[in-house]
């Protein structure tokens, strides 16, 4: 009788593992049978390809290739673009029925897979777009593939932080953070001028609400930026919306070194504003240059002390965006970078004891990551366009496999205000979101007038509105916050 049972039970899942598996079969549609658009033509000089050839000519801006698929029932789709690079690192937009999901990438110059993960597609017909962001690609196919369920274990993240000396405010908002992260999402804004500057105000006018999460920048404090006459009261914004009861992020767009500016002393941040080599400096080579880091990051170390003195716990999310290579702490590679990532963490916790800092790595790419001993949440930025309201979910789940056991993850940056509902539907739960500041929150031209550029208006109403939403009038008090392990 056992026997028997165990057999019948092995069927089952036999037959269960087989039902799933055949649930998963790809569809498969090719690129040279897709409607082109632009210089997008079809070739087949490049070896490597399925049927009778591949879409290439993604050159310009509205290049693309549009496939017309059909889905037997409502549900969540990964989106296989198979594809070659024509040379290093790619990436291009995938639009599905006029509404941008987000990117794809490519490195590989051999066909190979680039998937966008659950993409949401009613029954019946649909435009797939692969457009040009970065171009320069061979496309042979679609292969369109019911996804796998997210495993709510993600949301299970640990309350404890990387410091162990972390201070009691610090430990009491990472507990929150933990608590509702999977349930509901916190609002955030940059704003250089804090709560009542011109991007708060226009939010408050707009929604009724203020943001939960303020967002400054120490980029005012950089040493070679003070010498030119640059001063900053973000220290004292922070404090003030500490407060009244708000959460405080910090990025720092860090101006180089005085020493290594090459055009306007404002652009020091950027790789063409500098001629700094972080490979030379953390491998010794440049020892002055080690020196003058160690400098600027003692001019930052003031300021995050003085929020410390406060009792104020910082999100802080330093050498942001690392591997897009747009800022100097990214030109030398992921070595050099997590090696200064490191050494920020050592002097900012061991050296100068600053026990407020939450730690919030924002390098957006796995090989950048600099270990989980040094990173609280994980962030990505993401600018999809405009009036953009998708959930970006492939984003977030690549983000959450950054790392196991997984770690929060947050819209650090953000152009437009995604759509709530979307994020539920996805399972996209962000931890918090933060728009950046000027003109994807306010008009240039008048300080208090809301700009629908980026984020529509009712789309930004529905979001503070929404229950899954926190604003700052719902937030506990969290100098009083149980802390949990």
């Amino acid at each position: 009788m056992f026997c028997a049972l165990t057999a019948l039970v092995c069927m089952a899942q036999t037959a269960a593992a087989e039902e799933t598996e055949m649930s998963r079969i790809s569809m498969v549609y090719e690129a040279e049978e897709a409607a082109f658009i632009g210089n997008v033509h079809a070739e087949s000089e490049v070896s490597g390809y399925d049927g009778t050839g591949y879409a290439t000519g993604f050159s310009e801006e509205g290049d693309a290739c549009t496939f017309t698929i059909s889905v037997d029932a409502d549900g969540f789709y990964d989106l296989n673009f198979v594809t070659a690079s024509m040379g290093g690192y790619k990436e291009n937009y995938v639009i599905v029925d006029g509404e941008n999901l987000g990117t794809v990438t490519i490195e590989e110059e051999s066909f190979t897979d680039s998937i966008l993960k659950r993409a949401y597609l009613t029954s019946g017909t649909h435009e797939v777009t692969y457009s040009e962001y970065w171009g320069w690609v061979y496309l042979d196919r679609l292969e369109v593939t019911p996804s796998e369920e997210i495993d709510s274990s993600i949301y299970q993240v640990s309350a404890a932080l990387v410091n162990e000396n972390a201070t009691d405010n610090a430990k009491r908002l990472m507990s929150y953070l933990a608590d509702h992260y999977g349930t509901s999402i916190l609002s955030g804004q940059y704003s250089e001028n804090g709560q009542y500057g011109k991007e708060f105000t226009v939010v408050y006018r707009e929604t009724g609400k203020y943001p939960a999460v303020l967002g400054l920048d120490f980029i005012e404090y950089s040493p070679s930026r003070a010498e030119n006459g640059s001063t900053s009261n973000a220290t004292q914004y922070a404090i003030q919306f500490w407060e009244n009861g708000g959460i405080v992020t910090f990025c720092w767009h860090w101006n180089a070194p005085s020493k290594y500016l090459t055009s306007e002393w404002y652009n020091g941040f950027y790789v063409e504003g500098t001629n700094i080599d972080l490979a030379a400096i953390m491998s010794g080579e440049d020892e002055e240059g080690y020196q003058l880091l160690l400098e600027d990051i003692a001019a930052i170390a003031e300021q995050l002390s003085i929020l410390q003195d406060a009792g104020v716990p910082v999100l802080w999310r330093p050498l942001h965006e690392a591997s897009g290579g747009w800022f100097w702490w990214g030109a030398s590679g992921a070595e050099a970078y997590k090696q200064l990532y490191i050494l920020l963490y050592d002097q900012l916790t061991n050296v100068y004891g600053l026990n407020n800092l939450i730690w919030l790595w924002n390098g957006q790419d796995a090989d950048w990551y600099p270990g989980d001993e040094y990173v609280d949440i994980i962030g990505e930025d993401i600018y999809p366009g405009e009036h953009v309201y998708t959930s970006q979910v492939d984003t977030y789940l690549q983000a959450v496999n950054y790392t196991s056991p997984a770690k929060m993850v947050v819209l650090s940056e953000n152009g437009c205000v995604f759509d709530p509902d979307l994020a539920l539907r996805d399972g996209a739960m962000w931890g918090f979101w933060c728009t950046w500041g000027g003109e994807f929150v306010a008009k240039s031209m008048s300080i208090y007038t809301y700009s629908d550029q980026y984020t529509e208006s009712e789309m930004l109403v529905k979001a503070y509105e929404s229950d899954a939403v926190i604003t700052l009038d719902e937030l506990p008090d969290l100098t009083a916050y149980p802390i949990r392990d």
